[in-house]
Formats: structure tokens, C-alpha cells, sequence
């Protein structure tokens, strides 16, 4: 990560030239988001003049406001047509939708509107939000900032699959909504969609699916022929659901679509205001002023693409997919993590003792960073080993290969390495800190400790910084990481 210089005042003016190439110059130091060597983040489909596009269907809308399409109808009508298009795909007779600016936010309208229909049908004025442990954080972000309690219900150690009974067992009169992943971002597995949501009927309480990774990529596996679940709205009980068209839509970011069973349910997303001396207000989204470009874009790729379209590339991620795992279950000491349905894929590396060990997962990390590839380290939770995560794409079916010989040699690296270990000194300093009463300046000096000081940025090897954040309680884990990014976005 390189630090730049921030200007100490409004510019007079530059160049067009001039800025373009600076621009250019800080782009070149970021990871790659096409050629498939980048194995989170990004969704390279690999199609020639996709991006081209995109891009220009984005500039013939990048000045429409989408606030109002009583001004610009344009934005009604793109926007039906994208909905219209999820909802043949993973909707129901009456499904209606909401296109927004990222599965963050189609989340967070969904546990909203669970929250507010909770209110107002069934009276429930403390209301809670029931969700398996791997349920994105996005979640957690959404109770937290709409004053939703959490009720978290462990996964199967085995599957990393949710527990229908357990899910069903933690349902109370206070649920507001339950969730489901299809599938789950951290291992990439489906979660028994149909029989969380028929529990969730049976309670008369909503249920919310997550497809925000895999609602653009199952339904054209299965159309490839590759056995998928079903979990879309036609399911029993699933009354919302999120899909990311940024994802495996090859959309740009950000675009994405909650879709509800019916219109009457969506009308609980919305915010309307009349009480004030300005304009009559109403927000189907977070957003209020926003550009329409990022919708034009998304409406052209779809458009651009099409079921075909859409096929072919699944097809392209499963087979990147198969070889991946054929390659990894081939090699000693690697563990692939439950079963993946999709293009994301969770392993773990285990010890001479057969239990995971993180020292090896960061230092491969490390060696396949050095070698030109990103891989997603993911830390421990509970019983959930850590371990490294890819998400794969059709522009990663031709570097697999190359993939699976540098992992090898990373792997062999990683177990000739001293074993990373936490610092007494730090971990002494860690245990006394109460993330409650931590002044920023006592979270800044731990921060320079462990080796994460934002004025020279991250190391070059992260295994030091990441195991000590393992090690820490995950409320001081959540505070050191607020510091550090905080650091970063400081004039």
C-alpha cells in the first residue's frame, strides 16, 4: 500500500492531461482487477468490450439524477427493465424490486423492511434479526445501524451449512426477519434454503434470502445442467431476497436488486416525508440523489450478455472451479472447507497434527502475494478454522493452473517458515485494553506495535499483523481495525 501526498488546498486548476496521467499513476499501484490473478473483489468476465460498455453506457447517464423519475423517466424505465429481468430469473408471479447501489445496501433494505413490517403487522416493537453465524456482516451492519437485535445460531462445523432446526429454534416472537445464504460468502456453501424458510412460515415471520453472491451465477448453472437448490422466491416462505448484478452480472460497481414476493412488502423499504417547507420527499432506497449511470450500465450489460451470455460464462466458473478443486484435494496438508456450490472456494492448511494451523495459512498468503496472486485471508470465528478464499471468475479458468503450481511452492514455503507468533509484549499490551474505554491514541501505539502504522503502510508481509488480530477478542479486534482505517482516511 503506498501513501500519497494530499493537497493542502483547493488547487487553482490543472491540466486535463495532467490529471488523467496522476490518476493513472495511482491506479498502478493498486491490485489488478482484470487478467484473473486478483481472487476477491473483482468480477472479470473476460468478455472482449464489456467494459467498454459499460463505460459508455454509464457516461450517456452519468448526469441523469435518479432521485425523480417524474423528471427523468428514463430512470422508471431502466430500472423496471432490470427488475423485470432478476425477477424472471429468480422471482415469483407479483415479485416486485428495488435497484440499488450494492448488496450492502439491498440488505439493509431488506432487514428494513422486515424490521418495519414487523411493527406494523404484528406489533413487534423490539424486534430481532435471526441469522447463522457465516451470514455476511452486512447483517450485522444493518441491525446494527436500524436497532435490530442479533440472534446468531452456530453453522454445522462439519458442512459450514446452517442448521434448519437450530435456526427454527431460535425464531421467537420478536424475529423480524430470518436469513438464509445462497451461498454463504465465507465458504462458498448453500445454506437448506427451503427449510429455514418454511420455518420461518410456520412462525408467520419473514425470510430474506442472500443471494447477493450467487443469484447471478446458480440459475445459469443450472441452466448449464449442474444440480442447484433451489432458493430463489418461489421457494415456500422466501418472501426477499438480494442479488448483486456487480457480482457475476459483470455489472460495474455498484449494482444490485432486492427483490419481495409483492409490492405490498416493498412498500416497507420506502421512506416518505411531508413535514417539511422543501419537496414532497420519498426514497425507495437509501439513496436520495444518485446517478443514473451506474443503472444504465448494469441495464446494458444485461442486456449485452443475455441468458446465452450468462451460460457460456457459468460454464467457464465451473470448470475453473473443477480444476481447482481436483487440485487442491490433491495436495497434502490442503483442506478444502464444506462443499462449494459456486465459484467461491474456502481451504484451510492443517499441521503435522491434522488440525488447521493459521501460521501456514498467512505465510502462504504472504509467498502468493509475492508470487502476483491475492488470496482472501480469512481469520478464525469460533470453530471455524481459518483459511485462505478465492472467488472465481471466467477471466481465472486459464491461470488455475498456474495458480495450483505457485500455491504448491507457496505451501512448501509456508511450512519451511519460522511459525508466525503473537508477541508476548503485544498480546500482554492487548490484554488489559478495554475496547470501550480505548482512547485513540492508546489504540494508535498498538497499532505501531503490531506493525500497522498508516504513515508507511501495511508491510509487506501481513502474517504478524493478521495473527495478532486473530488473537484478539472480536470487539477489540473491531476497534483496532476501526483505528487502522480510520488512519488512513486522515488529512
Amino acid at each position: 500500500m503506498t501513501q500519497t501526498n494530499t493537497p493542502a488546498s483547493l488547487p487553482a486548476g490543472r491540466p486535463v492531461e495532467e490529471l488523467l496521467a496522476e490518476l493513472r499513476t495511482l491506479r498502478a499501484g493498486d491490485a489488478p482487477t482484470r487478467g484473473g490473478r486478483t481472487f476477491a473483489y473483482v468480477y472479470d468476465s473476460g468478455v472482449p468490450r464489456l467494459d467498454e460498455l459499460a463505460t459508455a453506457a454509464y457516461g450517456v447517464f452519468a448526469t441523469v439524477n435518479g432521485l425523480d423519475p417524474t423528471v427523468f423517466p428514463s430512470v422508471a424505465r431502466l430500472e423496471n427493465d432490470i427488475v423485470a429481468m432478476v425477477s424472471s430469473v429468480l422471482g415469483a408471479p407479483g415479485a416486485q424490486g428495488s435497484f440499488t447501489s450494492g448488496g450492502t445496501e439491498s440488505i439493509l433494505l431488506a432487514v428494513k423492511a422486515g424490521r418495519d413490517h414487523a411493527r406494523a403487522v404484528r406489533g413487534v416493537m423490539q424486534p430481532q434479526l435471526v441469522l447463522p453465524s457465516t451470514a455476511h456482516a452486512a447483517f450485522h451492519k444493518a441491525a446494527h445501524y436500524l436497532g435490530l437485535d442479533t440472534v446468531v445460531v452456530p453453522v454445522d462445523p462439519v458442512t459450514f451449512r446452517a442448521v434448519p432446526q437450530a435456526v427454527a429454534e431460535a425464531i421467537g416472537e420478536r424475529t423480524a426477519l430470518v436469513v438464509a445464504s445462497a451461498p454463504s460468502y465465507a465458504h462458498g456453501v448453500m445454506d437448506p434454503v427451503a427449510e429455514i424458510a418454511a420455518a420461518a412460515a410456520q412462525r408467520g415471520v419473514l425470510c430474506h434470502v442472500d443471494a447477493c453472491i450467487g443469484g447471478w451465477l446458480l440459475p445459469f448453472l443450472a441452466r448449464a445442467g449442474r444440480p442447484v437448490e433451489p432458493f430463489g422466491l418461489t421457494v415456500p416462505g422466501v418472501t426477499s431476497l438480494s442479488v448483486d448484478l456487480h457480482k457475476y452480472g459483470y455489472a460495474d460497481k455498484g449494482a444490485s436488486v432486492v427483490l419481495y414476493r409483492d409490492a405490498e412488502l416493498r412498500r416497507h423499504q420506502y421512506f416518505a416525508h411531508a413535514g417539511w417547507p422543501g419537496y414532497p420527499v420519498v426514497n425507495p432506497t437509501v439513496q436520495g440523489t444518485k446517478s443514473a449511470g451506474l443503472l444504465a450500465q448494469a441495464w446494458a450489460v444485461l442486456h449485452h450478455l443475455g441468458a446465452d451470455g450468462y451460460t457460456a460464462l457459468a460454464r467457464r466458473v465451473a470448470a475453473a472451479a473443477d480444476t481447482l478443486l481436483e487440485g487442491l484435494r490433491a495436495m497434502d496438508g490442503v483442506r478444502v472447507l464444506g462443499e462449494p456450490v459456486g465459484g467461491l472456494v474456502a481451504f484451510t492448511l492443517t499441521g503435522a497434527g491434522g488440525a488447521p494451523d493459521l501460521s501456514l495459512v498467512l505465510h502462504t498468503a504472504d509467498e502468493m502475494r509475492e508470487r502476483g496472486w491475492y488470496l482472501q485471508p480469512q481469520l478464525s470465528c469460533a470453530d471455524l478454522p481459518p483459511n485462505l478464499h478465492l472467488t472465481l471468475t471466467p477471466a481465472t479458468g486459464d491461470q488455475v493452473d498456474g495458480l495450483l503450481t505457485d500455491l504448491a511452492a507457496s505451501v512448501a514455503a509456508a511450512r519451511a517458515s519460522e511459525p508466525v507468533t503473537v508477541d508476548p509484549a503485544s498480546a500482554e499490551l492487548a490484554a488489559g485494553l478495554d475496547p470501550d474505554t480505548l482512547t485513540g491514541e492508546e489504540a494508535a501505539r498498538l497499532l505501531a506495535f503490531a506493525g500497522l502504522d498508516a504513515a508507511r503502510g501495511l508491510p509487506s508481509r501481513t502474517a504478524p499483523v493478521l495473527a495478532l488480530l486473530d488473537a484478539l477478542p472480536p470487539r477489540l479486534k473491531e476497534r483496532m481495525l476501526t483505528e487502522f482505517i480510520g488512519s488512513l482516511f486522515r488529512v
